[in-house]
């Protein structure tokens, strides 16, 4: 007997503990006593459809003490059905709500399906954010390189928080803005003077159309000057310039000594042809000769004018400054 009371009582209580997990019943007198109608039927049943009832009920207790009798509850249990974030929406809606800024249940569940924050923007609506852009290079007219860094003060843009861009596109816009307006400059010295100039030609670009943020103001919060550009980009183009025409010098000189190369093997085949021709004067003479062409006596007499030609070559020749003859050494007395 004493099993089955034990028994017994185990099994009261876990149908207890299943009984008010199903019908949340301190839930359903909580929500009374805030002042929130809801039966315990629609809390039962929102066991059944996967839907926390705490969730929902501190949102709609939430939303009641805010004056936001608006909000359904069927709408806060489609919109967690769907993703989102009831939570975060009721906060930003209640935020709203205080700070008299119009945004309805739609236009928040919305930009939260989106993937934005929404209470984030709420707040960032009533206090505007300051974005520290990264250092903008740009090079002024007179070749002088400046780094830039700016401060950009932003605010939520509500209505365009659904499609429009986001902080990424606000510093690019910015920072080409930047380089625009160092970039329009005569000197760099003009920019150290007014870097005021900067933020006011930026700001009359409109670089916050199709984003979901609204340019409060852009404050240039440092300049550096960096390298001069335009004595580099003439230094490069002389090394240029220099090495194009060590190059073409380099061109032609290879092609005098190969015209050179060329000539001098021209020399010696010609060489190489009077040689040959040379070779062929002792076998016309010797069938000279055999032929009966040629005696023993013109042999001699040609051989007399030859040496009498070349003595009279030598001594026609200039004298050395060592005191040559001819090109050879004079012998001492």
């Amino acid at each position: 007997m004493d099993i089955l009371v034990v028994g017994g009582l185990v099994a009261l209580f876990i149908l207890l503990i299943i009984f008010f997990y199903y019908v949340p019943f301190l839930l359903w007198i909580s929500a009374k006593v805030s002042g929130v109608s809801i039966s315990l039927i629609q809390l039962f049943l929102m066991r059944i459809r996967k839907v926390p009832p705490h969730a929902i009920v501190r949102c709609m207790i939430e939303a009641h003490k805010a004056g936001l009798n608006t909000i359904r509850r069927d709408d806060l249990e489609a919109h967690y059905l769907a993703g989102g974030h009831i939570e975060r929406v009721v906060h930003a809606l209640v935020s709203a709500a205080k700070a008299n800024i119009e945004l309805s249940f739609q236009m928040a569940t919305a930009i939260d399906l989106a993937g934005r924050d929404v209470f984030e923007a709420v707040q960032m609506s009533v206090n505007p954010k300051v974005i520290d852009t990264p250092p903008v290079t740009a090079v002024a007219k007179d070749g002088i390189q400046m780094i830039t860094k700016a401060r950009v003060t932003v605010r939520a843009n509500i209505r365009q928080l659904v499609g429009g861009a986001g902080e990424e596109t606000v510093l690019a816009r910015v920072g080409e803005g930047i380089v625009s307006s160092i970039g329009s400059s005569q000197t760099h010295k003009t920019v150290m003077e007014n870097p005021d100039s900067i933020s006011k030609l930026v700001l009359q670009k409109g670089l916050d159309a199709g984003t979901a943020f609204e340019i409060l103001s852009i404050d240039i919060a440092d300049i550096d000057i960096g390298k001069n550009i335009g004595a580099q980009l003439q230094m490069d183009q002389a090394e240029a310039d220099k090495n194009i025409a060590q190059a073409k010098a380099e061109e032609r000189r290879a092609m005098a000594v190969a015209s050179e190369q060329e000539m001098k093997a021209k020399a010696q085949e010609a060489r190489a042809k009077v040689i040959e021709a040379e070779a062929e004067v002792p076998k016309a003479m010797a069938d000279a000769f055999r032929s009966g062409n040629l005696g023993i006596m013109d042999y001699y007499k040609m051989k007399n004018i030859e040496a009498d030609t070349s003595m009279r070559e030598s001594i026609a020749k200039p004298a050395s400054p060592q005191g040559t003859t001819g090109g050879k050494p004079s012998k001492p007395a």
